[in-house]
Protein backbone atom coordinates (compact mmCIF):
# COMPACT_ATOMS: atom_id res chain seq x y z
CA UNK A 1 0.00 0.00 0.00
CA UNK A 2 0.99 3.53 -0.60
CA UNK A 3 1.51 6.29 1.62
CA UNK A 4 -1.57 8.32 2.22
CA UNK A 5 -1.11 11.24 0.01
CA UNK A 6 2.74 11.33 1.36
CA UNK A 7 2.65 14.79 2.12
CA UNK A 8 5.55 16.48 4.30
CA UNK A 9 7.37 14.39 5.83
CA UNK A 10 11.03 16.10 6.94
CA UNK A 11 11.48 19.00 8.65
CA UNK A 12 13.10 20.24 11.68
CA UNK A 13 11.11 22.67 13.58
CA UNK A 14 12.49 25.04 16.12
CA UNK A 15 11.04 25.21 19.49
CA UNK A 16 8.86 27.78 19.10
CA UNK A 17 6.92 25.27 16.61
CA UNK A 18 7.05 22.63 19.06
CA UNK A 19 5.50 24.99 21.85
CA UNK A 20 2.86 26.05 19.85
CA UNK A 21 1.37 22.34 18.33
CA UNK A 22 2.50 21.05 21.99
CA UNK A 23 0.09 23.55 23.35
CA UNK A 24 -2.53 23.84 20.92
CA UNK A 25 -2.63 20.24 20.29
CA UNK A 26 -4.31 19.62 23.52
CA UNK A 27 -6.72 22.18 23.29
CA UNK A 28 -8.84 20.03 20.78
CA UNK A 29 -12.28 19.26 22.68
CA UNK A 30 -12.85 21.07 19.77
CA UNK A 31 -15.86 21.74 17.27
CA UNK A 32 -16.94 19.02 15.57
CA UNK A 33 -13.68 17.50 15.45
CA UNK A 34 -15.26 14.19 13.78
CA UNK A 35 -14.34 16.78 10.46
CA UNK A 36 -18.01 16.23 8.62
CA UNK A 37 -19.57 19.65 7.96
CA UNK A 38 -22.48 20.88 5.80
CA UNK A 39 -21.83 22.50 2.46
CA UNK A 40 -21.37 25.81 3.29
CA UNK A 41 -19.04 25.61 6.67
CA UNK A 42 -17.05 22.41 5.38
CA UNK A 43 -18.38 21.09 2.02
CA UNK A 44 -15.71 22.23 -0.79
CA UNK A 45 -18.00 25.36 -1.77
CA UNK A 46 -16.84 27.60 -4.73
CA UNK A 47 -14.56 30.01 -2.52
CA UNK A 48 -13.55 33.57 -3.84
CA UNK A 49 -11.06 34.28 -6.41
CA UNK A 50 -7.43 35.27 -5.90
CA UNK A 51 -6.15 34.29 -9.00
CA UNK A 52 -6.97 35.10 -12.66
CA UNK A 53 -7.35 32.13 -15.04
CA UNK A 54 -7.84 32.07 -18.59
CA UNK A 55 -10.64 30.82 -20.03
CA UNK A 56 -10.13 27.02 -21.70
CA UNK A 57 -13.29 26.19 -23.27
CA UNK A 58 -12.77 23.06 -25.23
CA UNK A 59 -9.58 22.31 -23.96
CA UNK A 60 -9.75 18.71 -22.26
CA UNK A 61 -7.21 17.55 -19.79
CA UNK A 62 -5.90 14.61 -17.50
CA UNK A 63 -4.38 14.30 -14.23
CA UNK A 64 -3.06 11.41 -12.78
CA UNK A 65 -3.00 10.77 -9.16
CA UNK A 66 -2.21 7.77 -6.88
CA UNK A 67 -4.95 8.71 -4.70
CA UNK A 68 -8.18 6.44 -3.88
CA UNK A 69 -11.27 6.88 -2.16
CA UNK A 70 -12.49 10.14 0.08
CA UNK A 71 -9.01 11.64 -0.82
CA UNK A 72 -9.25 11.06 -4.80
CA UNK A 73 -13.41 12.01 -4.49
CA UNK A 74 -12.26 15.09 -2.58
CA UNK A 75 -9.74 16.25 -5.18
CA UNK A 76 -12.28 15.68 -7.84
CA UNK A 77 -14.00 18.76 -6.27
CA UNK A 78 -11.12 20.77 -6.54
CA UNK A 79 -10.76 20.08 -10.43
CA UNK A 80 -14.60 20.89 -10.75
CA UNK A 81 -14.16 24.24 -9.57
CA UNK A 82 -11.51 24.81 -12.13
CA UNK A 83 -13.63 23.74 -14.37
CA UNK A 84 -16.13 25.64 -13.46
CA UNK A 85 -13.61 28.99 -13.72
CA UNK A 86 -12.50 28.13 -16.76
CA UNK A 87 -14.47 25.77 -19.22
CA UNK A 88 -12.31 23.28 -19.39
CA UNK A 89 -12.98 19.41 -19.26
CA UNK A 90 -10.70 17.53 -16.39
CA UNK A 91 -10.55 13.87 -16.05
CA UNK A 92 -8.78 12.38 -13.05
CA UNK A 93 -6.88 9.40 -14.19
CA UNK A 94 -6.18 6.80 -11.29
CA UNK A 95 -2.62 5.91 -11.26
CA UNK A 96 -0.95 2.66 -9.82
CA UNK A 97 2.21 2.75 -7.57
CA UNK A 98 4.70 3.35 -8.21
CA UNK A 99 3.41 6.05 -10.12
CA UNK A 100 6.93 7.19 -12.05
CA UNK A 101 6.24 3.31 -13.97
CA UNK A 102 2.99 3.88 -14.41
CA UNK A 103 4.09 6.81 -16.02
CA UNK A 104 6.39 5.24 -17.57
CA UNK A 105 3.94 2.99 -19.48
CA UNK A 106 1.51 5.44 -20.38
CA UNK A 107 4.36 8.10 -22.08
CA UNK A 108 5.74 4.70 -24.01
CA UNK A 109 1.98 4.25 -25.32
CA UNK A 110 2.26 7.69 -26.17
CA UNK A 111 -0.68 8.73 -24.25
CA UNK A 112 1.15 10.97 -20.90
CA UNK A 113 -1.52 12.51 -18.63
CA UNK A 114 -0.82 16.80 -19.05
CA UNK A 115 -0.21 16.86 -15.21
CA UNK A 116 0.68 13.85 -12.81
CA UNK A 117 0.86 14.57 -9.15
CA UNK A 118 4.33 12.92 -7.41
CA UNK A 119 4.65 11.57 -4.03
CA UNK A 120 8.25 12.29 -3.65
CA UNK A 121 10.98 14.92 -4.67
CA UNK A 122 13.02 11.92 -5.86
CA UNK A 123 10.05 11.23 -8.55
CA UNK A 124 10.17 14.64 -9.77
CA UNK A 125 13.97 14.07 -10.26
CA UNK A 126 13.63 11.03 -12.65
CA UNK A 127 10.84 12.65 -14.23
CA UNK A 128 13.18 15.68 -15.19
CA UNK A 129 16.05 13.39 -15.97
CA UNK A 130 13.99 11.45 -18.68
CA UNK A 131 12.84 14.23 -19.90
CA UNK A 132 9.10 14.20 -19.07
CA UNK A 133 8.35 17.23 -17.08
CA UNK A 134 7.95 20.57 -18.27
CA UNK A 135 9.14 23.76 -16.49
CA UNK A 136 6.25 25.80 -14.59
CA UNK A 137 5.35 28.51 -16.60
CA UNK A 138 5.35 32.40 -15.10
CA UNK A 139 2.01 32.02 -13.76
CA UNK A 140 2.85 29.34 -11.65
CA UNK A 141 6.26 30.52 -10.15
CA UNK A 142 4.72 33.92 -9.20
CA UNK A 143 2.15 31.83 -7.46
CA UNK A 144 4.80 29.60 -5.93
CA UNK A 145 6.63 32.49 -4.83
CA UNK A 146 3.64 34.40 -3.45
CA UNK A 147 2.23 31.10 -1.13
CA UNK A 148 5.00 29.03 -0.31
CA UNK A 149 8.08 29.43 1.80
CA UNK A 150 11.10 29.67 -0.35
CA UNK A 151 11.75 25.51 2.00
CA UNK A 152 8.35 25.06 -0.71
CA UNK A 153 9.46 26.25 -3.57
CA UNK A 154 13.03 24.59 -3.39
CA UNK A 155 12.02 21.14 -2.65
CA UNK A 156 10.16 21.64 -6.47
CA UNK A 157 12.81 22.73 -7.98
CA UNK A 158 15.41 20.61 -10.15
CA UNK A 159 18.78 22.00 -11.33
CA UNK A 160 16.95 25.28 -10.47
CA UNK A 161 14.09 25.26 -11.98
CA UNK A 162 10.35 25.16 -10.44
CA UNK A 163 8.87 21.80 -11.83
CA UNK A 164 6.34 20.94 -9.22
CA UNK A 165 3.95 22.84 -6.98
CA UNK A 166 3.61 21.15 -3.39
CA UNK A 167 -0.25 21.04 -2.95
CA UNK A 168 -0.78 18.72 -0.61
CA UNK A 169 1.25 18.33 2.71
CA UNK A 170 1.31 16.14 5.97
CA UNK A 171 2.94 16.90 9.30
CA UNK A 172 4.55 13.45 9.58
CA UNK A 173 5.63 14.15 13.24
CA UNK A 174 2.49 13.00 15.99
CA UNK A 175 1.74 10.76 17.86
CA UNK A 176 -2.32 9.82 18.37
CA UNK A 177 -3.55 8.15 21.74
CA UNK A 178 -6.18 6.71 23.11
CA UNK A 179 -7.35 9.30 25.66
CA UNK A 180 -9.34 7.06 27.63
CA UNK A 181 -6.31 4.64 28.18
CA UNK A 182 -4.39 7.68 29.00
CA UNK A 183 -6.35 8.46 31.76
CA UNK A 184 -7.09 4.94 33.25
CA UNK A 185 -3.11 4.61 32.98
CA UNK A 186 -2.12 8.00 34.52
CA UNK A 187 -0.41 8.70 31.51
CA UNK A 188 0.78 11.91 30.76
CA UNK A 189 1.45 13.40 26.85
CA UNK A 190 5.95 13.44 26.47
CA UNK A 191 7.62 16.04 25.49
CA UNK A 192 10.74 13.89 25.24
CA UNK A 193 12.04 10.27 24.02
CA UNK A 194 12.21 9.49 28.04
CA UNK A 195 9.26 10.78 28.72
CA UNK A 196 7.61 8.59 25.81
CA UNK A 197 8.73 5.27 27.39
CA UNK A 198 7.65 6.86 30.83
CA UNK A 199 4.02 6.78 29.29
CA UNK A 200 4.44 3.40 27.42
CA UNK A 201 5.18 2.05 30.65
CA UNK A 202 2.39 3.51 32.55
CA UNK A 203 0.04 1.55 29.53
CA UNK A 204 1.56 -1.24 29.61
CA UNK A 205 1.10 -1.55 33.59
CA UNK A 206 -2.88 -0.75 32.97
CA UNK A 207 -3.07 -3.84 30.96
CA UNK A 208 -2.99 -2.11 27.49
CA UNK A 209 -0.28 -2.31 24.50
CA UNK A 210 1.80 0.69 24.65
CA UNK A 211 1.87 0.76 20.58
CA UNK A 212 0.18 -0.03 17.14
CA UNK A 213 2.68 -0.34 14.78
CA UNK A 214 1.86 -0.67 10.49
CA UNK A 215 5.03 -2.71 9.62
CA UNK A 216 2.92 -4.27 6.94
CA UNK A 217 3.60 -0.93 4.74
CA UNK A 218 7.47 -0.37 5.11
CA UNK A 219 7.30 3.58 4.70
CA UNK A 220 5.51 3.95 8.37
CA UNK A 221 8.79 1.88 10.04
CA UNK A 222 11.14 4.80 8.04
CA UNK A 223 8.99 7.75 9.42
CA UNK A 224 9.78 6.26 12.53
CA UNK A 225 13.39 6.21 11.66
CA UNK A 226 13.38 9.51 10.42
CA UNK A 227 12.00 11.40 13.25
CA UNK A 228 14.35 9.66 15.71
CA UNK A 229 17.36 10.63 13.26
CA UNK A 230 16.31 13.77 12.52
CA UNK A 231 16.27 14.78 16.99
CA UNK A 232 18.97 12.94 17.39
CA UNK A 233 21.61 13.32 14.87
CA UNK A 234 20.67 16.93 13.92
CA UNK A 235 19.44 18.25 10.51
CA UNK A 236 22.84 18.94 8.62
CA UNK A 237 23.33 15.00 9.13
CA UNK A 238 20.04 14.11 8.17
CA UNK A 239 20.44 16.23 4.76
CA UNK A 240 24.01 14.01 4.52
CA UNK A 241 22.37 10.77 4.87
CA UNK A 242 19.39 12.14 2.50
CA UNK A 243 22.13 12.33 -0.10
CA UNK A 244 24.02 9.02 0.66
CA UNK A 245 26.89 11.77 1.50
CA UNK A 246 27.26 9.55 4.54
CA UNK A 247 27.21 6.02 4.68
CA UNK A 248 24.29 3.57 6.42
CA UNK A 249 27.24 2.10 8.65
CA UNK A 250 27.82 5.97 10.20
CA UNK A 251 27.59 5.90 14.26
CA UNK A 252 24.46 8.49 13.90
CA UNK A 253 22.16 5.99 11.87
CA UNK A 254 23.67 2.67 14.86
CA UNK A 255 22.45 5.29 17.72
CA UNK A 256 18.93 5.88 15.95
CA UNK A 257 18.50 2.25 15.43
CA UNK A 258 19.18 1.22 18.72
CA UNK A 259 16.93 4.30 20.08
CA UNK A 260 13.99 2.65 18.24
CA UNK A 261 15.02 -0.72 19.53
CA UNK A 262 13.70 0.42 22.89
CA UNK A 263 10.60 0.10 21.83
CA UNK A 264 10.59 -2.31 18.98
CA UNK A 265 12.59 -4.91 20.76
CA UNK A 266 11.07 -4.44 24.18
CA UNK A 267 8.46 -7.12 24.72
CA UNK A 268 4.51 -6.86 24.36
CA UNK A 269 5.54 -3.42 23.75
CA UNK A 270 4.34 -3.78 20.16
CA UNK A 271 0.82 -4.75 19.53
CA UNK A 272 1.01 -8.25 18.47
CA UNK A 273 4.28 -8.38 18.47
CA UNK A 274 6.92 -8.12 15.45
CA UNK A 275 5.17 -10.82 13.67
CA UNK A 276 1.78 -9.30 14.41
CA UNK A 277 2.67 -5.94 13.66
CA UNK A 278 4.49 -7.09 9.76
CA UNK A 279 1.18 -8.23 9.47
CA UNK A 280 -0.77 -4.87 10.08
CA UNK A 281 -1.23 -2.56 7.15
CA UNK A 282 -1.05 1.17 8.37
CA UNK A 283 -5.23 1.57 8.43
CA UNK A 284 -5.65 -1.22 10.67
CA UNK A 285 -2.95 0.30 12.91
CA UNK A 286 -5.26 3.28 13.31
CA UNK A 287 -8.10 1.95 13.82
CA UNK A 288 -7.42 -1.08 16.33
CA UNK A 289 -5.74 1.76 18.56
CA UNK A 290 -9.37 3.52 18.45
CA UNK A 291 -12.11 0.37 18.73
CA UNK A 292 -12.44 -2.75 21.69
CA UNK A 293 -13.46 0.34 24.29
CA UNK A 294 -11.20 0.37 27.26
CA UNK A 295 -9.13 -2.78 26.17
CA UNK A 296 -7.72 -1.45 22.36
CA UNK A 297 -5.32 -3.73 20.53
CA UNK A 298 -2.97 -0.58 21.41
CA UNK A 299 -3.00 2.64 23.56
CA UNK A 300 -0.73 4.85 20.78
CA UNK A 301 -0.34 4.73 16.62
CA UNK A 302 2.44 7.02 15.22
CA UNK A 303 2.10 8.56 11.93
CA UNK A 304 1.43 11.70 10.47
CA UNK A 305 -2.35 14.17 9.85
CA UNK A 306 -3.63 12.31 7.87
CA UNK A 307 -4.41 9.73 10.44
CA UNK A 308 -7.53 11.52 11.14
CA UNK A 309 -9.16 9.69 8.04
CA UNK A 310 -8.47 6.58 9.56
CA UNK A 311 -9.99 7.82 12.70
CA UNK A 312 -12.78 8.37 11.29
CA UNK A 313 -14.01 5.30 10.12
CA UNK A 314 -14.30 4.58 14.48
CA UNK A 315 -16.50 5.68 16.55
CA UNK A 316 -13.57 8.03 18.44
CA UNK A 317 -14.59 11.46 18.21
CA UNK A 318 -11.25 13.73 16.97
CA UNK A 319 -9.72 16.16 19.99
CA UNK A 320 -11.53 14.14 22.93
CA UNK A 321 -11.21 10.21 22.17
CA UNK A 322 -8.55 10.24 19.76
CA UNK A 323 -6.16 12.96 21.19
CA UNK A 324 -2.73 13.65 19.10
CA UNK A 325 0.76 15.67 20.84
CA UNK A 326 3.82 16.09 18.35
CA UNK A 327 6.73 13.41 18.37
CA UNK A 328 8.55 14.30 21.22
CA UNK A 329 12.19 15.01 21.24
CA UNK A 330 15.09 12.41 21.10
CA UNK A 331 17.86 15.10 20.44
CA UNK A 332 17.84 18.67 21.39
CA UNK A 333 14.80 19.47 19.37
CA UNK A 334 11.69 18.06 18.86
CA UNK A 335 11.58 16.56 14.80
CA UNK A 336 9.26 18.19 12.45
CA UNK A 337 9.17 15.59 9.29
CA UNK A 338 6.97 16.31 6.12
CA UNK A 339 5.91 14.96 2.88
CA UNK A 340 4.05 15.81 0.13
CA UNK A 341 2.65 15.63 -3.32
CA UNK A 342 3.55 17.92 -5.72
CA UNK A 343 1.71 18.26 -9.06
CA UNK A 344 4.20 18.32 -12.11
CA UNK A 345 3.30 18.85 -16.18
CA UNK A 346 3.71 16.69 -18.44
CA UNK A 347 2.36 17.85 -21.47
CA UNK A 348 2.64 21.81 -21.91
CA UNK A 349 -0.10 23.56 -22.29
CA UNK A 350 -2.34 26.88 -21.46
CA UNK A 351 -4.38 24.35 -19.90
CA UNK A 352 -1.89 22.18 -18.02
CA UNK A 353 0.01 25.61 -17.15
CA UNK A 354 -3.40 27.33 -15.63
CA UNK A 355 -4.20 24.19 -13.94
CA UNK A 356 -0.46 24.64 -11.82
CA UNK A 357 -1.58 27.82 -11.33
CA UNK A 358 -4.48 27.16 -9.86
CA UNK A 359 -2.84 24.36 -7.40
CA UNK A 360 -0.30 26.55 -6.64
CA UNK A 361 -3.48 29.59 -5.33
CA UNK A 362 -5.11 29.60 -2.06
CA UNK A 363 -8.40 28.68 -3.75
CA UNK A 364 -7.73 25.09 -5.12
CA UNK A 365 -6.28 24.19 -1.53
CA UNK A 366 -8.97 26.00 0.54
CA UNK A 367 -11.77 24.12 -1.55
CA UNK A 368 -10.52 20.16 -0.08
CA UNK A 369 -8.97 21.90 3.36
CA UNK A 370 -12.84 22.36 3.46
CA UNK A 371 -13.87 18.77 3.10
CA UNK A 372 -11.09 17.68 5.76
CA UNK A 373 -8.25 15.13 5.72
CA UNK A 374 -6.40 17.76 4.09
CA UNK A 375 -2.90 19.75 4.49
CA UNK A 376 -1.95 22.21 2.80
CA UNK A 377 1.93 23.94 3.06
CA UNK A 378 0.43 27.31 1.14
CA UNK A 379 0.77 29.92 3.68
CA UNK A 380 -1.91 31.56 1.98
CA UNK A 381 -4.68 29.06 2.57
CA UNK A 382 -7.17 30.39 5.75
CA UNK A 383 -7.21 29.12 9.20
CA UNK A 384 -10.88 28.91 9.19
CA UNK A 385 -11.14 26.62 5.93
CA UNK A 386 -10.00 23.60 8.14
CA UNK A 387 -12.68 21.76 9.53
CA UNK A 388 -12.02 21.31 13.57
CA UNK A 389 -9.61 22.72 15.75
CA UNK A 390 -6.72 19.49 15.85
CA UNK A 391 -6.37 20.38 11.66
CA UNK A 392 -6.05 23.97 11.96
CA UNK A 393 -3.65 23.97 14.53
CA UNK A 394 -1.23 21.48 12.51
CA UNK A 395 -1.79 23.91 9.51
CA UNK A 396 -0.46 26.39 11.45
CA UNK A 397 2.27 24.58 13.06
CA UNK A 398 3.35 23.56 9.35
CA UNK A 399 3.21 26.58 7.92
CA UNK A 400 5.06 28.44 11.16
CA UNK A 401 7.75 26.32 10.83
CA UNK A 402 8.56 28.28 7.53
CA UNK A 403 11.82 26.87 5.74
CA UNK A 404 13.16 25.10 9.10
CA UNK A 405 11.50 21.92 8.01
CA UNK A 406 13.23 18.39 6.37
CA UNK A 407 11.26 16.34 3.85
CA UNK A 408 11.03 13.04 4.55
CA UNK A 409 14.26 11.30 3.73
CA UNK A 410 13.36 7.89 2.02
CA UNK A 411 11.04 10.64 -0.03
CA UNK A 412 14.41 12.14 -1.43
CA UNK A 413 16.05 8.66 -1.96
CA UNK A 414 16.13 6.77 -5.11
CA UNK A 415 12.60 4.82 -5.40
CA UNK A 416 14.43 1.51 -5.51
CA UNK A 417 15.66 2.59 -2.12
CA UNK A 418 13.34 4.42 -0.54
CA UNK A 419 10.06 3.97 -2.28
CA UNK A 420 9.11 0.31 -2.94
CA UNK A 421 7.57 -2.45 -1.52
CA UNK A 422 9.55 -5.41 -0.45
CA UNK A 423 12.95 -3.69 -1.59
CA UNK A 424 15.45 -1.78 -0.09
CA UNK A 425 14.95 1.03 3.30
CA UNK A 426 11.50 -0.42 3.71
CA UNK A 427 12.37 -4.01 4.04
CA UNK A 428 15.38 -3.70 5.71
CA UNK A 429 13.24 -1.95 7.96
CA UNK A 430 10.81 -4.08 8.30
CA UNK A 431 13.78 -6.99 8.95
CA UNK A 432 14.98 -4.78 11.76
CA UNK A 433 11.28 -4.86 13.05
CA UNK A 434 11.62 -8.32 12.94
CA UNK A 435 14.98 -8.57 14.86
CA UNK A 436 15.96 -5.11 16.32
CA UNK A 437 19.32 -6.55 18.20
CA UNK A 438 20.81 -6.67 14.74
CA UNK A 439 21.57 -3.00 14.44
CA UNK A 440 25.01 -3.86 12.84
CA UNK A 441 23.72 -6.45 10.36
CA UNK A 442 20.80 -3.70 9.32
CA UNK A 443 22.79 -1.13 8.84
CA UNK A 444 25.45 -3.48 6.77
CA UNK A 445 22.07 -4.35 4.78
CA UNK A 446 20.74 -0.56 4.54
CA UNK A 447 24.06 0.70 3.51
CA UNK A 448 24.37 -1.98 0.46
CA UNK A 449 21.27 -1.42 -1.00
CA UNK A 450 21.25 2.47 -0.59
CA UNK A 451 24.82 2.44 -2.55
CA UNK A 452 23.20 0.27 -4.99
CA UNK A 453 20.59 2.67 -5.43
CA UNK A 454 21.90 5.91 -5.39
CA UNK A 455 25.15 4.87 -7.60
CA UNK A 456 27.73 5.52 -5.11
CA UNK A 457 29.45 4.00 -2.13
CA UNK A 458 28.64 7.05 0.27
Amino acid sequence: MRKPSDTIRGHRAGAALAALVAGALTLTACSGGDGKKDADEGGGGATASTVTLPKLNGTELEVAAVWTGTEQANFKKVLAEFEKRTGAKVTFVPAQDPIINFLGSKIAGGQPPDVALLPQPGAIKQAVDKKWAKPLGPDAVKELSKNYSQGWQDIGKVGGKPYGVYYKAANKSLIWYNAPVFENAGAKEPKTWAELLTAAQAVYDSGVTPFSVGGADGWTLTDWFENVYLSQAGPEKYDQLAKHKIKWTDPSVKQALTTLAQIWGKKDYVAGGADGALQTEFPASVTQTFTGGDQPKAAMVYEGDFAQVNIGETKAKVGADAKVFPFPSVGSTAPVVSGGDAAVILKDSKGAQALATFLASPDAATVQAKLGGYLSPNKNVPDSAYPNETQRTIAKALIKSGDDFRFDMSDQAPQAFGGTPGKGEWKDLQDFLKNPKDVAGTQARLEKDAAAAYGNGG
